[in-house]
């Protein structure tokens, strides 16, 4: 009899797994950016990179059964993130707090994320000489890295870029997103118009 009660998962386990999960999700939906297994694992206050995953994929299919607005990615490089999915951000980008940038320097940098690695000059030439003072303040931000090769310069986006927007470090990969991203854009700006023309 004590063997069998044994094998069951007592009801404080199952508690404790469900408070550890929804930990987990907190401290994703806090951080707004990719977090590591060991960041994760800090918070539920164990060192199984196992355990954390294996969590962490629990709250991943919790979300894709809601098919809500979220998703729980889990990256390439084995870090998970909580965002919205890429196809509701034009609809709400307007409810966000405070922007980061404003719209000139945010184009100067979704032009160098998916051409990246791009020449100043050649950026220069096609935004005009405004973009030098962009690419200060995007460099000031953390967001892009400026090296020099030869009498170039070259332009490529950091990690912390990838972080704060929700996007893969693995550059093939980010510049897939970030095609979604502007095709789901497009089409939306497209069905204003039309909208608009009908009225």
């Amino acid at each position: 009899m004590g063997t069998n009660q044994e094998l069951k998962p007592s009801p404080d386990s199952s508690d404790k797994l469900k408070e550890e999960i929804a930990l987990l999700e907190a401290a994703l939906y806090v951080s707004g950016r990719p977090l590591d297994l060991g960041t994760l694992g800090s918070i539920i206050k164990t060192r199984s990179k196992k355990k954390v995953q294996a969590l962490s994929r629990t709250l991943a299919q919790k979300y894709l059964d809601l098919k809500g607005a979220l998703e729980l990615i889990e990256l390439d490089d084995g870090r998970f993130v909580l965002q919205l999915k890429p196809r509701y951000a034009p609809f709400v980008r307007r409810l966000a707090i405070r922007p980061l940038l404003s719209q000139s320097p945010l184009k100067t940098l979704a032009y160098i994320a998916y051409r990246q690695p791009v020449a100043q000059a050649h950026l220069a030439a096609l935004r005009g000489s405004q973009v030098y003072t962009q690419i200060k303040e995007l460099k000031d931000l953390g967001l892009i890295t400026v090296e020099k090769l030869g009498k170039t310069k070259i332009l490529k986006t950091t990690d912390v870029f990838a972080d704060y927007f929700n996007l893969s470090h693995d550059t093939r990969l980010m510049k897939r997103q970030l095609k979604t991203i502007f095709d789901t854009e497009n089409k939306l700006n497209t069905n204003t118009e039309e909208t608009e023309k009908n009225q």
